[in-house]
């Protein structure tokens, strides 16, 4: 049996789907139904079982000899919620609970970390995963704190011998995919631009405020959500695995290239306006994000990573233009 926590939402749900889709019919979700886009996903793919996160617990407890694998992708993931006790308790609470119990029961367990963790970049992307260079990262919001606190946790805990059979954090970088519908304000930018262009025909990008990057050339490293799935199934498949990695493309795009590629997508020439970034959050903005990826690929994992353009035209084509945004 398999758990995925988080199951109905954005990457978790798209988890869902391509076990479905590979033969997995034993399959669990734990979560909650908040919005119709959720629910919709998992009445694409029915699971075996939903349980309530509240009651998860309880509910592994009674079934702890059926499961193999908790796949745990269930946080609160806005970067903009301020309540510490709330991510504390969803975050690193949750996800502690969650280990000791793999621990305790040989089973395995692999989770979403976070690209968030590292701040503005000045410490670099590399997926060290030694406790001191992890603790040197200075996250810029609660969110990605409350990630970098159980990083900490799972690889000191890990050190000591108290792991699950399997355990692999993947800090995702910035993820864009069906099946996001639900983030509001949170989802990735290639959707809020095909809205834009949609309703106006125009794009609209943050202008730069840092001299050494120009309007809309700033950088991240957007990934497809269907490469985290297969970074994810190849963990499922390769037991022997251990340890945080990184989940990105390991090359950096401009938005202005997402932009691009948006508007190709949709046989559209490109018009785009740029506008002050928010006061609120320009001081801590990110104008650079690029995964390093050799941990992972030397760890054996080697398939390509769709490119931004591939990616972009997938998802407009074949989700968001046909108004179907379930995988």
């Amino acid at each position: 049996m398999i758990v995925v926590t988080g199951g109905a939402g954005f990457i978790g749900s798209n988890l869902v789907a391509a076990l479905a889709e590979r033969g997995e019919t034993r399959i669990v979700v734990s979560d909650v139904l908040d919005h119709p886009a959720k629910k919709a996903s998992l009445d694409k793919h029915p699971v075996m079982e939903l349980v309530a996160p509240g009651g998860l617990g309880r509910w592994l407890e009674k079934h702890g000899a059926e499961i193999d694998t908790i796949f745990h992708m269930g946080a609160t993931s806005a970067t903009t919620i301020t309540d510490m006790e709330h991510l504390l308790d969803n975050n690193l609470g949750t996800s502690l609970d969650l280990w000791r119990w793999c621990s305790r029961n040989r089973r395995r367990l692999i989770y979403a970390s976070s690209a968030a963790t590292y701040g503005d970049g000045r410490a670099g992307f590399d997926d060290d995963n030694d406790p001191a260079a992890l603790a040197r990262l200075r996250p810029l919001n609660r969110y990605g704190l409350s990630k970098q606190m159980f990083d900490i946790a799972a690889i000191m805990l890990a050190h000591d011998g108290y792991k699950p059979a399997q355990w692999v954090g993947l800090k995702f970088f910035n993820v864009y995919g069906p099946n996001e519908q639900h983030k509001g304000g949170q989802r990735s930018v290639a959707v809020q631009l095909y809205e834009q262009i949609c309703a106006g025909g125009s794009a609209r990008l943050f202008r730069s405020h840092n001299p050494d990057y120009g309007d809309g050339g700033q950088l991240r490293d957007f990934i497809w959500v269907g490469d985290c799935v297969d970074v994810m199934l190849w963990l499922y498949d390769t037991p022997s695995v251990n340890g945080i990695f990184n989940c990105g493309t390991g090359k950096a795009r401009s938005f202005l290239d997402l932009a691009h590629a948006c508007f190709t997508a949709m046989d559209r020439r490109p018009k785009i306006e740029y506008i002050d970034t928010p006061e609120n959050i320009r001081a801590n903005y990110q104008y650079f994000t690029e995964a390093r990826m050799t941990r992972l690929r030397e760890a054996g994992y080697g398939r390509d990573f769709t490119p931004l353009e591939t990616g972009v035209a997938t998802y407009i084509r074949k989700y968001l233009a046909t108004n179907d945004p379930r995988r």
